[in-house]
């Protein structure tokens, strides 16, 4: 328990490898992005479909080509993945690197392409995947098929296997991040051991060539137009990126509220906190006498006896009589006739069916 209490401790100011929580908090960052945009193009799509309704409809690609292009710019702008390149970390190529390379310097290609399509095409496969595996239960659940069809045996396997691969899957990430905490491996995430590289801290000099060339911008005169659109794209890359990490740093807790609050989780929470209260029924001041006058059947009025005609209903205690008879009644008594509430005219409320 020492060894683990040492490992889950802060780095020392010589060791470049990020702490467990810094990996685990920038793997969840964009995690709880994703939601929480889904919830927006949602209620766009509801207020405006005829306009936002495509996004609904094709949000999980628009948003994978919307990643894409944003982990392509931070991976070459800055060696590292939007996620974390917020929590300062740079990803370097595995190996014994005593020279390691700035921030600004890239990726090699492998490595580069590698990482851009573990950040990107993992995430979307697995969440196209779950979807399916959900539609296949709610088809096995509700529609019929003949007992011998071959796809129903196919589905149902595929169905009964999901689960065991998909804990296999995520009790791989576990192990790798026990490896990571007691120093065994260089990586927390086996995506990182796929695409050949590992994660360390910002130094000082990654810091400085990142503001240097921010502040380098090539004259517009002498580029090729070819080379002024390149640019532009990539001044307008950086101008989103730059956009979400300053308002990420603001809005994080609140896009994770949006994921909680959203998630089907919490939907029962969510339903019992926002539910109207079930009102009382009401108070009869002798028991004894309203149950005597209450007929068995529903339908009939308590005080003629008879099946109701034009049903009015008091609005003081909430039974329902023939209209004639609550009429004449309160006009007479004001009161109500089971519970004894006064009662006035203007408390009678005429009942309509779909039959009048």
């Amino acid at each position: 328990m020492a060894e683990l209490g040492a490992h889950l401790t802060a780095a020392s100011p010589g060791d470049d490898r990020p702490s467990i929580f810094e990996a685990v908090a920038q793997d969840s960052l964009m995690a709880a992005v994703k939601p929480a945009l889904q919830h927006l193009v949602k209620v766009l799509a509801e207020s405006n479909p005829g306009r936002y309704g495509f996004l609904w409809h094709w949000f999980d690609e628009v948003y994978v080509v919307l990643d894409l292009l944003l982990q392509q710019h931070c991976l070459a702008r800055c060696s590292a993945s939007f996620s974390e390149n917020f929590y300062g970390l740079k990803r370097i190529p595995l190996g014994d690197c005593r020279q390691q390379p700035l921030a600004t310097a890239g990726l090699p290609k492998r490595q580069h392409w590698k990482s851009l399509l573990l950040l990107v095409l993992v995430p979307y496969l697995k969440g196209k995947l779950e979807k399916l595996v959900s539609s296949l239960r709610e088809e096995d659940e509700y529609s019929i098929h003949p007992p011998s069809s071959a796809w129903k045996r196919f589905y149902r396997a595929f169905l009964a296997a999901y689960p065991f691969a998909n804990m296999t899957w995520e009790g791989w990430f576990l192990i790798q991040q026990l490896c990571y905490i007691l120093g065994k491996a260089q990586h927390h995430s086996p995506l990182l051991r796929l695409a050949g590289v590992r994660l360390i801290r910002l130094t000082a000099e990654d810091i400085q060539a990142l503001e240097k060339r921010s502040a380098a911008a090539p004259s517009s005169q002498a580029l090729s137009i070819k080379a002024r659109v390149q640019a532009a794209a990539r001044k307008a890359l950086g101008g989103v990126a730059f956009s979400l990490s300053t308002g990420l740093s603001v809005s994080v807790f609140f896009l994770q509220f949006l994921d909680w609050w959203y998630s089907s989780e919490n939907q029962e929470t969510v339903k019992s906190l926002t539910a109207l209260p079930t009102p009382p029924p009401p108070v009869h001041l002798d028991r004894g006498a309203t149950s005597a006058l209450l007929p068995k059947l529903k339908t009939v009025c308590p005080l003629c006896r008879k099946i109701r005609v034009n049903a009015t209903a008091l609005s003081t205690s909430g039974f329902v009589f023939c209209y004639r008879c609550a009429y004449g009644y309160v006009k007479t008594h004001q009161r109500c006739p089971v519970t004894g509430y006064a009662t006035e005219l203007q408390h009678l409320l005429k009942l309509y069916s779909p039959e009048s």
